[in-house]
């Protein structure tokens, strides 16, 4: 899965079309197995037997067995794609299956990668399938990228998808990109080294959003069909990539509001300034993506350092709390909907945004100290900073948040 759009691109209604060539060579032959399965493509003119090859010859990388990987893995099995890659590092958890709908109940605690698989083989047994169980960093990006035709890029993150695109740049390997968020979702071809005017991801996002602005899908939720919306567009985009027919979405954003039930499509154009694929390129190899990006702010990680108290030692506090020997005031920053859900006791909901706008600095206590928290600690020690800042010198936050509270102090509560 993947958080959203972070600034709305300034970019025209006037799509044009970007004819491209057939990214893979058509294989020898269809067995006559493959023929029985793949028949309702085959007598589709745009697709027939030379489109089929094709996608039997094809090899693509697809990024994440989540939320948008889990559709998009069984569609491109599904359609004939000869080689599947599956860059994935995480273990199934109770909480994917609202969306991932490539792995079920009896998966759980189990490598991602794996699961998805046996999924695959149970759609198309003639999908030879690469797992790539490691997370991707700048160590390996390259290595594990070389080889593939085009790459679905699913991740859910900032960092790494800046880094998919840098390494699928150098390696001149086109990817469909797609990002998903509550009832909102987008997608776009990124493929500047198939034809002179194609953006890159840089060009529609310069700049990553300032950290904790947008949140991720783990903090804000997401709609689980809006996972095969989006999904399903990106394997229509390759199947269209790796065939040669129709118009793919080269230079295009397509914007898709799932409450409204809209679509958009807007245009994207080169930046000429772009830092990766400009004129005057600035990014030459890969970068410190992490830092590139931030995980919280600068003032945040200040704020933090030296004012972070673990879960246990919140235990410790609690308990004080409870003889009368010790008092705070104990705030949790989370949204209502996430406070329904599971909550450390004795905590008071004041979610973010009423720091971020103001209005909660003047209930602060004056008389005592000040103990913040939220889901895993990003947004709290966002929060930190502005109390601090307001003058809350002794104000700390709780690492790890509710997330590490219920994995260390108290397991009879849900996670999400």
């Amino acid at each position: 899965m993947a958080v959203l759009l972070h600034r709305h691109p300034s970019q025209g209604e006037d799509v044009s079309q970007q004819a491209v060539p057939a990214l893979v060579e058509p294989a020898a032959e269809l067995t006559t197995d493959e023929v029985r399965r793949y028949s309702r493509h085959l007598i589709i003119p745009d697709v027939g037997m030379a489109g089929q090859k094709r996608l039997k010859n094809a090899k693509v990388l697809v990024i994440g067995a989540g939320g948008l990987g889990s559709p998009a893995l069984l569609y491109l099995a599904a359609a004939g794609v000869g080689t599947l890659g599956i860059a994935e590092f995480d273990e199934v958890d109770e909480s994917n299956l609202q969306r991932q709908i490539i792995h079920g109940m009896s998966d759980i605690g189990r490598s991602k990668a794996e699961s998805a698989r046996e999924s695959i083989a149970e759609v198309n047994p003639y999908v030879e399938v690469v797992v790539h169980d490691e997370r991707l960093d700048n160590d390996n990006v390259l290595q594990v990228f070389e080889g593939y035709d085009l790459i679905v890029d699913g991740t859910d993150n900032f960092a790494t998808r800046y880094m998919v695109n840098d390494a699928a740049y150098f390696l001149k390997i086109p990817y469909v990109w797609g990002s998903i968020y509550r009832f909102d979702g987008q997608a776009s071809v990124f493929a500047p080294t198939l034809t002179d005017d194609a953006p890159c991801y840089r060009c529609l996002y310069p700049e990553p959003p300032p950290p904790g602005m947008v949140p991720s899908c783990a903090e804000g939720g997401v709609l689980g069909v809006l996972c095969a919306s989006i999904g399903s567009i990106q394997v229509n985009e390759a199947i269209k990539l790796i065939t040669g027919i129709g118009d793919p979405a080269i230079g295009k954003l397509v914007i898709y509001d799932a409450l409204e039930l809209e679509w958009r499509k807007l245009k994207v154009r080169k930046d000429p300034s772009c830092a990766l694929c400009g004129e005057n390129p600035t990014v030459t190899g890969l970068i410190d993506y992490d830092a590139f990006c931030g995980a919280v702010s600068d003032e945040a990680a200040e704020a933090a350092a030296g004012s972070t108290i673990s879960v246990t030692q919140l235990e410790a506090m609690l308990k004080e709390r409870e003889e009368g020997t010790r008092d705070f005031d104990l705030i949790d920053v989370r949204e209502p909907n996430e406070f329904e859900i599971n909550r450390i006791p004795g905590a008071r909901l004041v979610p973010k945004g009423e720091f971020l706008n103001g209005n909660a600095l003047g209930d602060l206590p004056s008389d005592k100290p000040i103990v913040l928290h939220c889901k895993s600690g990003v947004r709290s020690a966002e929060v930190l900073a502005i109390v601090k800042g307001a003058g809350y010198a002794d104000a700390v936050h709780v690492g790890g948040g509710v997330v590490a509270w219920v994995s260390q102090v108290d397991p009879s509560q849900p996670t999400y």
